[in-house]
């Protein structure tokens, strides 16, 4: 194992509820109401857009997008309100330093990715970023993965992914790297059987990348 791909929301830091209701007051002007086990199902088991409701309802495209531009401007505003690291990310991406390359997939907005990491002070243990700006085909689809791994010259099979949701661990098998899956709030439901391992925080993927990599800790002098 080479490389560590990491996605970022829900992974890294804690916007997957923020995201969830900017969308689901977005979809409220349109008279859809939007509920968890929906947004689970659409978004973060798909990989769907929410939006999509507002199209099976036959809704104006162009009230849609306008909603939608809506929506991203709201999620804007929270952002800027301060995110934070998922506890243990930052001692964990420490640890790591020097086990293996790693790389931030992300399907977010390139602007998003930008606010929400202004002070989390993690960019610099990672050599490739990936935004939802750089595919064509998004999550649970291959491209995103197998074109981080193209960029970082090294093959599918010697890349670990770290994920959150079933879209992405299908993503991650489909493009033939092992995933593991670490699922918190809105994803802690999900079916999580075709992972490599199901871990409960980011600690625990030291030993594992330890393990994979053929480098145990080293005994003390």
């Amino acid at each position: 194992m080479q490389a560590i791909l990491w996605d970022n929301d829900g992974v890294l830091v804690d916007t997957e509820e923020l995201y969830y209701r900017a969308t689901r007051d977005g979809l409220a002007e349109l008279g859809i109401e939007l509920g968890v086990e929906d947004f689970v199902d659409l978004s973060l088991r798909r990989g769907a857009s929410c939006f999509d409701l507002a199209n099976e309802r036959g809704i104006d495209a162009g009230l849609i997008e306008a909603t939608r531009r809506r929506r991203n401007a709201r999620y804007e505003e929270l952002l800027r309100g301060g995110v934070e690291l998922i506890e243990g990310v930052s001692s964990t991406l420490h640890a790591l330093r020097g086990l293996a390359r790693m790389a931030i997939v992300t399907s977010t907005r390139p602007e998003h990715f930008a606010l929400v990491h202004e002070r989390t002070g993690i960019r610099e243990h990672f050599e490739l970023v990936l935004t939802g700006a750089d595919y064509t085909k998004f999550k649970p689809d291959p491209q995103p993965y197998l074109m981080a791994a193209e960029r970082l010259g090294v093959a599918p099979a010697a890349c670990l992914v770290v994920e959150d949701t079933e879209r992405g661990l299908v993503s991650a098998t489909r493009a033939g790297m092992r995933c593991v899956v670490i699922p918190r709030g809105l994803s802690a439901g999900g079916d999580y059987a075709g992972a490599y391992r199901v871990l409960e925080r980011a600690s625990e993927l030291v030993p594992i990348v330890r393990e994979l990599t053929g480098r145990p800790r080293p005994r003390p002098v």
